[in-house]
């Protein structure tokens, strides 16, 4: 079995209740949910939720694989790690080790169902015990040290390459993770062993953090939803 788990709060300290805020005429976690009710190889879409108001508008979004987890207020707190409601999720539920696990952040909109499926094809075929969704970067980055100087992270900058020829950094956007319920609840970790990446297009990068954030992303969604 597949499992798409996306948790959300009811406590969001930048944007109140942002996890139902609408953007492009949809609550905010409604983008993530439909990819993932919509993705072929998923099986189940939980949102684990603390929140009565977000249960109530989750509930209206009429996507046949969606279930709602009771998550514990504990566990969503501001210092309460996204790992702490994974486990407590797996620990109350009846799964096998080697069903798969799809963490998925409701502060991604732009993950797009064909995403998700290319992701699990990669994650299938490519002998990795997890994976993680990210973009490229082929910016030249520089390390911040404590006295202020800089040291460069990913170039030697008196041999600076011809960006055709660089390589560039993977980032992690965030979106999806992909493990075995076996490992997570080894390593409490969404990722473990032997660790792949998807790359997604550059565009889907944007996560959901500040109300600027909020204004590009809805353009975006206008765009490629």
């Amino acid at each position: 079995m597949n499992i798409a788990f996306i948790p959300v709060r009811g406590g969001s300290k930048s944007i109140p209740l942002k996890n139902i805020k609408e953007i492009n005429g949809k609550p905010l976690v409604y983008w993530t949910a439909r990819a993932a009710n919509n993705a072929g190889c998923i099986d189940k879409v939980v949102i684990a939720t603390d929140s009565g108001e977000i249960k109530k508008v989750v509930s209206g979004f009429g996507l046949e694989k969606l279930e709602i987890f009771d998550r514990n207020s504990g566990n969503a707190s501001d210092t309460a790690s996204t790992e702490s409601v994974m486990v407590e999720y797996l620990t109350r539920s009846n799964l096998n080790d080697g069903d798969n696990f799809f963490l998925i952040q409701a502060t991604s909109p732009l993950l797009k169902s064909e995403h998700i499926e290319g992701m699990y094809e990669k994650y299938l075929s490519g002998g990795a015990d997890s994976i993680f969704s990210a973009v490229v970067e082929k910016q030249f980055k520089w390390f911040i040290k404590p006295d202020g100087s800089v040291n460069p992270v990913n170039y030697d900058y008196r041999n600076r390459p011809r960006r055709q020829e660089f390589e560039g950094l993977v980032a992690e956007t965030g979106a999806c993770y992909i493990n075995s319920v076996a490992n997570i609840l080894r390593d409490k970790c969404r990722l473990s062993g032997k660790i792949t990446f998807y790359e997604l297009p550059a565009y889907t990068a944007y996560e959901l953090d500040e109300e600027a954030d909020w204004i590009i992303v809805e353009q975006l969604l206008k765009i490629y939803s």
